[in-house]
């Protein structure tokens, strides 16, 4: 999820499900990208209430959301307590469930290794991530590709490395999420392969 500055306002970008085109004027665009499950926590609001939309920050009555820099305005946020369901889980907690959602794991695996029901991690995924454990690991699996390319890996190798069955899947995969080929997405008027960043899973560029 994304805070983004955008006509005059700030934007929360909630966790998309497909790609989104936003349509803005000639001023630039800024935008603040959390890691999966932050900023639910520092909003107070439930991810799943923010799927597939984009609000401004204002109308969700955030306390401290005043005018400012995105970082001045991230770290005012910060320090507001956030309600019990977009924070169930500790720091360390999310960052393990989000590390093994991104490696693969099933979701009985994850919910066995923290003590819980997987009925309750899903119905907590949703609060915190926005969606559950099945999307979420498409979402990962998708931006581990793109890291992976990132760093000079073909289309072939970063399909193996992150958990595709072959290097179509990952085209197939990479056009339902973002909207647009694989090709479209990581090449510039050279030629050359490069990252376009997607906020949000959006083909809006900030």
């Amino acid at each position: 999820m994304d805070l983004v500055w955008m006509d005059g306002r700030v934007i929360v970008a909630g966790p998309d499900t497909t790609a989104s085109i936003s349509l803005h004027g000639a001023e630039p665009l800024h935008g603040l990208r959390f890691l999966p499950g932050m900023l639910p926590r520092v909003l107070g609001v439930p991810a799943a209430e923010l799927r597939d939309r984009r609000v401004a920050l204002a109308d969700l009555g955030v306390p401290g959301a005043q005018r400012g820099s995105l970082v001045e305005l991230a770290t005012t946020l910060a320090s507001n307590t956030p309600r019990d369901e977009t924070a169930p889980w500790s720091m360390a907690l999310l960052g393990h469930v989000t590390r093994s959602f991104a490696g693969g794991a099933a979701v009985a695996t994850v919910a066995d290794q923290i003590g819980w029901s997987s009925r309750t991690l899903q119905r907590q995924c949703t609060a915190v991530y926005g969606y559950g454990p099945a999307t979420l690991r498409r979402i990962l699996r998708f931006r581990r590709a793109l890291q992976l390319m990132d760093l000079g890996a073909s289309y072939a190798e970063a399909a193996a490395a992150a958990g595709y069955s072959d290097q179509p899947h990952l085209h197939r995969e990479v056009r339902d999420l973002a909207g647009a080929g694989l090709s479209s997405l990581r090449q510039d008027g050279s030629g050359a392969n490069k990252s376009t960043q997607f906020p949000s899973g959006s083909a809006t560029v900030a």
